[in-house]
């Protein structure tokens, strides 16, 4: 083969390969790392009494959060049905090219952690939930013990890494 046409196999070949990786919504290859990272929802504002959307200060945190995560592979995006918890993971949902997913905030924390934890075995998930929902799921997939969040609290987020050996770590930060 001449040098121009191995060139151009070589280059269809590479052309074919960067476009099986997938665009935008697919999953980024696991690490073998499983990282949780949750958050609840950000300020909410005082206009619905029954499901608020978010406050600037809400959608100010929201954008942090996203800028935090900027580097950080999401494979997924979870929220609640309520529009706060929805807003606080779309920015960062839609930095990554993927739709965030809606899950059922009443069902129970140890089964939801299960499914997740099966669902994503090496891969970083997004889980935005609220000052009662998130420390007993945070709980739950590290089994370990989470400290009750205050209704007035936003700032908290929790990571939680499973390696693929199995050992797990939480660590809890501030923003």
């Amino acid at each position: 083969m001449t040098r121009p046409r191995r060139f151009l196999a070589l280059s269809l070949v590479f052309i074919a390969a960067c476009a099986s990786q997938g665009g935008s919504g697919e999953r980024p290859a696991a690490t073998g790392e499983t990282h949780f990272v949750l958050v609840r929802h950000a300020e909410k504002a005082n206009d619905d009494p029954k499901d608020p959307s978010l406050s600037e200060a809400g959608m100010a945190r929201a954008a942090r959060l996203a800028d935090a995560l900027a580097d950080t592979p999401l494979a997924a995006a979870y929220a609640t049905a309520y529009r706060r918890t929805r807003a606080t993971a779309a920015t960062a949902a839609a930095r990554h090219g993927i739709a965030v997913t809606t899950y059922d905030a009443s069902r129970p924390a140890a089964e939801f952690a299960t499914a997740l934890r099966q669902a994503h075995a090496g891969r970083t998930v997004l889980i935005v939930g609220h000052s009662n929902t998130v420390p007993a799921l945070a709980a739950a997939l590290c089994a370990c013990d989470v400290a009750p969040m205050r209704e007035d609290e936003f700032d908290r987020r929790i990571d939680i890494r499973i390696a693929a050996d199995g050992r797990i770590s939480m660590e809890e930060r501030r923003d």
